[in-house]
């Protein structure tokens, strides 16, 4: 079953349709690589979309501990290397909504790592994760 169709708006742009839901995501070139940067570039997705798969996971972990992580948020910074031009880097900040205690950020953290976006990136790539929980 075919996941989406993208299609090549012009200058630059694309636009993805998963086919399933009818959602759509707006892709721009980033103003370093000729584009406007009005929209998430590729490569963002790509970057975005390990902290995404991460969340995903540990929110399955985290509702199998019967633990609520709702709120919790990952910050995302893409690192792009030259020649050729690519990611060389992700470093993924996740902050949870409230205290973790050591045991189960360590859980946390390993859940992150085994989640299908992490190991469908190249090996060259460096995953950098780091985990944070909210004192109250």
């Amino acid at each position: 079953m075919t996941t989406s169709k993208v299609t090549y708006q012009g200058n630059l742009r694309t636009t993805a349709s998963h086919l399933q839901s009818s959602n759509e995501i707006i892709t721009d070139a980033p103003i370093d690589n000729q584009g406007k940067g009005e929209a998430f570039s590729p490569t963002d997705l790509l970057a975005t979309s390990l902290a995404s798969c991460m969340l995903t996971i540990i929110g399955i972990k985290a509702r199998d501990m019967d633990i609520d992580i709702a709120g919790t948020t990952a910050e995302v910074t893409k690192i792009m290397a030259a020649d050729p031009r690519r990611v060389s880097e992700v470093h993924v900040a996740i902050t949870f909504n409230k205290q973790l205690d050591d045991k189960t950020q360590k859980i946390f953290y390993n859940t992150a790592l085994t989640c299908p976006v992490a190991k469908s990136i190249h090996p060259d790539i460096i995953q950098k994760v780091t985990i944070h929980s909210r004192s109250h």
